[in-house]
């Protein structure tokens, strides 16, 4: 039998703290992300006529990192569940920033090898699913239940900020060069630099180190059943088990599923968007004296507005206390408009508003979904758990990716976006009439008997 540990005392601090020391991370990782559209988009592949070579590379990169990431959250789940978390999450953290730092450095070749930005791209992926297992179990471990809702909506929010603070921190730096060189300020160690992508690298793998550094004096803890060696499992049974569990429980499997039709019809949009805004909207924009930059900044800061919003909205008000299923399914069905809509626009201020929507979305349907599946897993299960849940979540995700980058690459960005948009609201409107989805919180909850590791899902 497996206990259910109250968390410790000081818990919610705690995870303040972590919360807190990982949003630099994130924050950093959104400034280098920003940055590298604009590098493949404006330096590598600036000519109208490479557009199936910026297609190909904005797809393969994102697909490497959304492969790895999705294929090795068994593994990085029953590694969780078997080592300590604290440990796991500060490895990934200097792991993270030698990574990117590797970046930085193949930036500033007059021409990195698309192959070895793939590479570096697929790492990271590995190393990201490995740190968000063991962060998305040390919830349990450190926060009350009926703060969960309120930890996860503040999880969202900051993701969502990130999206808003990223893209106008890394315009800034990209910009730098140029400014210097009018003034004649510029080193001369830096007069080759093109643009300052290579500073919004500096940033993140800074990011990274000074999260490891107040990880480093944080205590969190892992329940004793990870820690405990005195009754050995076998990997092999462990890696099954996430298998095993979700399988049971039918109405799981149902929400598992219809995230997976929103990740194989929403994933592609990092790139789509790039894509629509160089070739579907540059008329408008460039009517108006602006710049592809500035464009793309204003619709991915919009939409991190929205998700800014929304993730407020979920932290203070903490969601819904029953029916959190509605919570998931709900915004979903106003998310795939939202994507439709986005596809329709002609203008900035219309895909503006379409994907300021988009982002209002996301925090509600991710933070109810959190919510239900920590309510059902015990928390020295959740990482084998999580990651398969992970796994069938977004299992379609590099499926996505890799066909917004084959569809675009033949047909107008737009109307890709337009299909995914009503595929998803169609799919996700037919499961509210589903009894088995509408079932999801009618199982046992986080500490009964049968809910636990030997029970129903052992």
């Amino acid at each position: 039998m497996t206990s259910t540990p109250q968390p410790a005392p000081d818990g919610w601090r705690t995870f303040v703290w972590l919360w807190s020391s990982q949003a630099l991370s994130v924050l950093g990782s959104a400034v280098a992300g920003f940055a590298f559209n604009i590098y493949l988009t404006v330096t590598r592949f600036p000519l109208a006529e490479q557009k199936p070579q910026l297609a190909l590379a904005l797809s393969a990169t994102a697909l490497a990192w959304g492969l790895a990431a999705t294929l090795t959250a068994p593994l990085a789940g029953t590694w969780t569940d078997r080592h300590d978390r604290r440990t796991i999450m500060l490895a990934a953290d200097l792991l993270g920033a030698l990574l990117t730092f590797g970046i930085l450095g193949l930036l500033l070749l007059p021409a990195a090898p698309l192959w070895t930005l793939v590479l570096v791209s697929g790492l990271m992926g590995l190393v990201g699913t490995f740190h968000g297992s063991a962060f998305d179990a040390s919830y349990t471990t450190l926060v009350p239940r009926d703060r969960l809702p309120r930890a996860n909506g503040m999880m969202q929010t900051i993701w969502s900020l990130a999206g808003l603070v990223g893209p106008a921190v890394a315009a800034l730096l990209i910009g730098v060069p140029a400014l210097l060189r009018k003034s004649d300020a510029l080193p001369g160690w830096l007069s080759g630099l093109q643009n300052g992508v290579p500073f919004a690298y500096a940033v993140d793998g800074l990011s990274f180190v000074l999260a490891a550094v107040v990880l480093s004096r944080l205590h969190v803890p892992s329940p004793q059943e990870v820690t405990d060696r005195s009754q050995p499992r076998s990997f092999k049974e462990d890696m099954a088990f996430g298998w095993k569990f979700i399988g049971s429980r039918k109405p799981l499997l149902a929400l598992l599923l219809t995230f997976a039709v929103a990740n194989l019809c929403g994933s592609g949009l990092g790139v789509l968007e790039p894509l629509i805004v160089k070739f579907g909207l540059a008329a408008d924009w460039q009517s108006r004296g602006s710049t592809l930059t500035a464009a793309l900044a204003t619709l991915t800061i919009t939409q991190s507005v929205g998700g800014v919003l929304g993730g407020i909205l979920i932290s203070v008000w903490g969601g819904l206390k029953t029916q959190r299923v509605l919570g998931v399914l709900l915004p979903m069905i106003v998310s795939g408009l939202a994507l439709a809509a986005f596809g329709f626009s002609s203008t900035v201020l219309w895909a503006s508003a379409a994907l300021f929507v988009l982002g209002l979305t996301y925090p509600a349907m991710n933070a109810h979904s959190q919510s239900i599946w920590q309510s059902q897993v015990p928390p020295a299960m959740q990482g084998r758990v999580f990651s398969v849940r992970r796994l069938i979540a977004q299992f379609t995700s590099p499926l996505s990716t890799a066909l917004a980058g084959l569809l675009a690459a033949r047909y107008a960005g737009g109307s890709v976006a337009i299909v995914a948009g009503l595929l998803l609201a169609g799919v996700t409107a037919a499961q509210l009439f589903n009894p088995v989805i509408r079932r999801v919180e009618d199982g046992p909850k986080v500490g009964t008997a049968a809910a636990q590791e030997g029970g129903s899902g052992g």
